[in-house]
């Protein structure tokens, strides 16, 4: 289940990011300081982790511009508790540009250890984590913290039902890419409410965990914010969900639509 419950949130962490090198980018963040968000997962009506992120303005400094700090953790919950999962995410990112600079890994699942340090380099495109130095293939690459929040300030509305994009990330064995579907805008139910959202299909393999015929759905509020409230999938045996449950600190009002909303 472990792997099961990483492969899932990783997708969903990086699913938006797909459009990266095909929009223009807002001029804007859509977040500031001070947003928290907690997200539970469910293993069909089992809670089985619950997962945090939070940005805060950091003093550290890699360059001119001022930086965030992006935190994100996940933990086993419930009767999965049983086995013990303890995830904590950092990553360092430009203000103004969004790209990272530093990303900090730091991996407990049972008996299971693994710590990973990384650093980017956007003029040379290159990242170098504790496995080598890679090389990505296109400008704009990132880290799976600051895929999610890049993604939240790419401009949706030239989109069409069925356009796919691609994107690279990093993980510790190398850079990775990842195509998207846009599926179209469509209201849902929420713990805190029904939502606008933007509905997207990242791609997944098929395999120890997936069906044949599984679709990762994602759904990201067409709003000011841009936070992904939901993400469901069918595994081999049953389903896993990611809900919202909680959010603090909004630069927009929730649901309060913007003027790149589609």
């Amino acid at each position: 289940m472990r792997n099961t419950l990483a492969t899932f949130v990783f997708t969903c962490l990086i699913a938006s990011l797909s459009f990266a090198q095909q929009l223009p980018y807002l001029p804007e963040s859509t977040f500031q300081g001070g947003e928290k968000l907690r997200y539970k997962l469910k293993y069909g009506i089992l809670n089985a982790a619950s997962a945090y992120l939070q940005v805060s303005d950091s003093n550290l400094k890699f360059g001119p511009d001022p930086t965030f700090r992006l935190f994100a953790s996940g933990s086993t919950s419930g009767a999965f508790s049983l086995y013990t999962v303890k995830n904590k995410y950092e990553s360092y990112i430009n203000k103004r540009t969004l790209l990272p600079y530093l990303y900090v890994e730091n991996i407990q699942e049972g008996s299971y250890s693994r710590e990973e340090y990384a650093s980017f380099d956007h003029k040379n495109r290159t990242v170098t984590g504790k496995k080598g130095t890679f090389k990505s293939s296109k400008p704009q690459f990132f880290d799976l913290v600051s895929a999610y929040y890049f993604a939240r300030n790419l401009d949706f509305s030239k989109l069409k039902k069925g356009d796919k994009f691609d994107i690279n990330y990093f993980l510790s064995s190398g850079i990775s890419e990842l195509s998207v579907e846009y599926i179209g805008v469509e209201k849902i139910k929420t713990a805190l409410g029904t939502l606008e959202c933007i509905k997207l299909s990242p791609e997944i393999s098929p395999g120890r965990i997936f069906k044949k015929d599984s679709k990762l759905y994602l759904w990201v509020t067409n709003d000011g914010n841009r936070i992904p409230v939901k993400a469901h999938v069918e595994i081999l045996i049953g389903s896993v969900t990611l809900e919202l449950v909680s959010a603090e600190g909004l630069k927009y009002k929730l649901g309060q639509r913007a003027s790149y909303s589609k």
